[in-house]
């Protein structure tokens, strides 16, 4: 069986209680991170085990770490980048040593994912977080910039918070003329420096894709089809180079054939972790989230979910982001209500289709 999971930032950022987690059926613990401490400095074991004893003291485990961030500066292959390699790996050694064995991280650079709405109306009177291609795609990130301060909507998007516009643009500055076989390469060396003490404390890193799975700001991005799925797999023959697998990710260019991707034999299983939720479609490089219900959205999670299970996938799941409902006002894409709809959905999806292939739950 999966292991369920839930996205927890933590006491001082996140509206959701680990009680209220608790009460989820089918719920085994949380998916969490150090968010206090800056991307390159190196996580106090003492600190992750004091986590690790809030997180049982609520009666939960931590399934794994998401994220520990990985520097700019490693990405774009600059001057201080080993000793940044250190300081990673001393956080991979405090993971490691408090006994937690999952770590989701991402090769993106400067963004971690983006958006244009994290607050569309939906006809159901929800909200969700949308993109549309025709606002960001072609537009430099000063000119993003501007948008977002013109539609923000009361809410700032992370990663594109208005006070780090200067920072922002610099950072973007330092990958100028990189090509995507130049972020392998850089991706290859922190892989091939990391993958000794995890493979020393058993840490499963699953790399996220790129999100949307589109070429923006003319950042190069390797992670968002299966091709580069591939690639990333033959960087590193260690079993702990994998993926974290996000359908809602991959799933926002419809060419991605998210079961096919997962039935790859260089792919499946190296899966370590999975983040399922749904998307709708609303025109080319032009999406909104939606409720993880199959017929909610564009993609099929019967088909997602049956074929995590052909390839023998048994790690941690969680639901990804879900819509705001209910009213709760919570970190766009990450309230209770809906989430917890969709972990009792997947769970829901994974006993029908082992009962029916004849196994017992």
């Amino acid at each position: 069986m999966m292991h369920m999971g839930f996205r927890w930032y933590g006491p001082s950022q996140d509206a959701v209680t680990l009680d209220e987690i608790r009460q989820i059926g089918g719920m085994e613990g949380v998916i969490t991170a150090l968010h206090e401490i800056p991307a390159g400095e190196p996580w106090p074991y003492e600190k992750v085990l004091e986590r690790k004893a809030m997180v049982e003291k609520a009666g939960l485990k931590i399934l794994g770490i998401e994220s520990i961030n990985v520097s700019e500066e490693i990405k774009y292959g600059g001057k201080d980048r080993d000793r940044l390699i250190e300081n990673y790996i001393k956080s991979l050694e405090a993971v490691g040593r408090a006994g937690i064995h999952l770590v989701c991280y991402n090769f993106m650079p400067v963004f971690d994912w983006t958006r244009t709405d994290l607050a569309m109306p939906l006809p159901d009177g929800s909200k969700a977080m949308a993109y549309d291609g025709r606002i960001c795609e072609g537009l430099s990130a000063e000119q993003m910039f501007d948008y977002i301060a013109k539609n923000s909507n009361g809410f700032e998007m992370p990663g594109w918070e208005l006070s780090r516009r200067s920072e922002i643009t610099a950072e973007i500055a330092k990958f100028d003329g990189m090509t995507g076989d130049d972020l392998r390469a850089n991706f290859k060396y922190f892989l091939d420096a990391i993958m000794p003490t995890c493979e020393k404390y058993g840490i499963l890193m699953g790399v996220h894709p790129d999100d949307p799975s589109y070429d923006l700001f003319g950042l190069p991005r390797i992670c968002k089809c299966e091709d580069d799925l591939v690639k990333i797999a033959r960087m590193n023959s260690s079993k702990c180079n994998g993926f974290s697998l996000c359908t809602g990710s991959l799933g926002s260019n419809p060419q991605n054939d998210l079961p096919k991707i997962i039935r790859n034999p260089e792919i499946g299983p190296r899966i370590h972790f999975a983040h399922v939720r749904n998307v709708k479609y609303d025109g080319d490089h032009r999406f909104h989230e939606s409720a993880h219900v199959s017929r909610c959205g564009s993609l099929d999670l019967y088909e997602i979910m049956k074929a995590l299970i052909d390839v023998g996938f048994n790690g941690v799941i969680r639901p990804d982001h879900g819509r705001a409902i209910w009213g709760e006002k919570a970190r766009p894409g990450y309230g209770l209500y809906d989430r917890a709809l969709g972990a009792s959905y997947l769970l829901g999806l994974e006993e029908a289709i082992r009962k029916d292939r004849g196994e017992k739950i």
